[in-house]
């Protein structure tokens, strides 16, 4: 017997074994059972997500011999020669090869003669929004006014292209791309139908890679099945597809926390070795880092295994939130700047050498390293880290200079005027417009580096009130404003200052 694709062999034959569409299968469920029966319905949704799927198996509810409902038998002529696809009163067109007008009216002609051997005629017409605007007129008329006979069942991936006259005459049901746990799960259920012995990993990596389109992942693990010579593992479903395994990622994700330049490249170099797609190790990278942030953000919204899950939680802790937004931008920007760099490698080692050397806090921290200098007695200590306990001598424009503070909490301490201090609790002021520097994780960090600068517990209280013009963004707004360069370019250029863009200097 000639062997059968998994895609083919294994598609849904009934609402009860189609995953991950729940939604669209309560409803057509409902209808079906209560006889309430719309002439059109429309599935959109990306490829392979079950359009087509669910396309026959609402013919077979609709011509099963046993009656309309949402169980056909499966087992009479009619449901067999749907599975079949030899069902004559089943019409399926590919709009994508018949977009003229003259052929969607002889598909119409036809239309209103009874069916041959069901009880409706059923015309599946896929990628509809590929019709022309006059195929789409010829259309509307059987939309409109169609015979009792007749249902038709668009499906599309693009259902912005379709005119509105033809969406208001169906249902419209939006199918989702399935999770990754779902396709997985799938996967691993056929497996041991077929009793093929497969890792864990390599499902989760075929789930990963097949972008939420169940089809697309049946065809992966027919190939990884063929690849592996009969067992799938994560090694092989790596090698097939020219993925990146995820421990490189999260080692170059600890190198750039750490600011390791050189562990970072190493582990590029690595991969060239191995002959991974580096556009695929951009995409995979942003994918880690906005698991991250939904880790640091949401932990309960992110859907990993444990080990992921261990690491993912680990690198929360670790990278910076304005950092880990910064990367993100960066390896997306990277990706869509691959074509122009000299190779891919250039193109990804330079997308890495930018996260570093674009972070805010070592940034700031390695320009006043640069400008100050290591001071005595500091191995072992972050650049720009005081030595030793400061006192406070009421000056907070100041102290806001010399705080081991980076990014948006600098910011705060900037822009903030000091209220009062009793050398166990500080309390600041904050102008209302610049109340979204308040955040409760941004005075978190501020609360840390006065700690650490005065080398005991302090109490942080930051309000919302107009200040007095006493912050250290005021001093540096009055120092601009004082300098003979610059009122010269007032006086002569009619030149402005822009308030927001004055950033005191460290």
């Amino acid at each position: 017997m000639s062997y059968q694709a998994l895609a083919r062999k294994w598609r849904p034959r009934n609402f009860e074994s189609l995953v991950g569409q729940e939604h669209v299968v309560k409803a057509l469920r409902h209808a079906l059972d209560e006889g309430r029966l719309h002439h059109a319905y429309l599935f959109s949704g990306t490829r392979g997500v079950g359009k087509t799927t669910l396309a026959r198996i609402l013919a077979k509810s609709l011509n099963c011999e046993t009656g309309v409902s949402s169980r056909p038998c499966g087992k009479c002529s009619a449901c067999l020669e749907i599975d079949s696809g030899r069902f004559v009163d089943l019409i399926e067109v590919d709009a994508a090869t018949n977009t003229k007008v003259d052929e969607m009216r002889e598909l119409l002609e036809n239309a209103v003669y009874s069916p041959t051997r069901g009880r409706f005629k059923v015309y599946v017409i896929d990628e509809v929004h590929m019709l022309s605007t006059s195929a789409f007129n010829a259309m509307l008329k059987t939309l409109e006014e169609p015979p009792e006979h007749i249902k038709f069942v668009l499906a599309t991936t693009d259902p912005q292209k379709i005119p509105v006259t033809v969406l208001s005459r169906c249902l419209q049901f939006n199918l989702k791309q399935m999770p990754p746990t779902v396709v997985a799960g799938r996967l691993a259920d056929i497996l041991a139908e077929e009793k093929i012995p497969a890792d864990e990993g390599a499902l989760d990596l075929l789930a990963d890679y097949a972008r939420g389109s169940m089809r697309d992942a049946l065809s992966l693990l027919d190939q990884a099945i063929a690849y592996g010579g009969g067992r799938v593992t994560a090694q092989g479903v790596r090698d097939m597809v020219g993925a990146v395994d995820e421990t490189h990622l999260y080692s170059i994700l600890d190198a750039l926390a750490r600011g390791d330049a050189a562990s970072a490249l190493s582990v590029a170099e690595e991969m060239r070795t191995r002959s991974v797609s580096f556009e695929g190790a951009l995409e995979d990278l942003a994918a880690i880092l906005h698991r991250i942030a939904l880790v640091q953000a949401a932990p309960e919204a992110v859907d990993v295994r444990q080990e992921s899950r261990e690491r993912l939680s680990a690198l929360a802790k670790t990278l910076d939130p304005e950092d880990l937004q910064l990367y993100y931008q960066i390896a997306i920007h990277g990706r869509q700047d691959l074509p122009f760099a000299p190779d891919e490698f250039a193109g990804f080692t330079m997308a890495l050498l930018r996260m570093l050397a674009f972070a805010p806090a070592r940034r700031e921290t390695g320009d006043l390293a640069r400008q100050e200098g290591p001071p005595s007695g500091s191995q072992g200590r972050s650049p720009g880290r005081p030595q030793s306990v400061q006192p406070f001598d009421g000056d907070w424009p100041k102290l806001a200079s010399v705080l081991d503070l980076g990014g948006v909490a600098k910011q705060l301490a900037q822009a903030s005027e000091l209220k009062r201090f009793d050398g166990d609790s500080l309390e600041l002021r904050v102008a209302p417009a610049a109340k979204h520097l308040a955040e409760r994780s941004f005075q978190d960090k501020l609360r840390e580096a006065l700690q650490e600068h005065f080398g005991r517990p302090v109490r942080l209280v930051v309000e919302i009130a107009a200040t007095a013009g006493n912050t250290a963004r005021d001093r540096a707004a009055a120092a601009i404003g004082q300098d003979a360069f610059v009122r010269d370019l007032i006086e002569n250029f009619d030149a402005t200052i822009v308030q927001s863009s004055i950033k005191p200097a460290r």
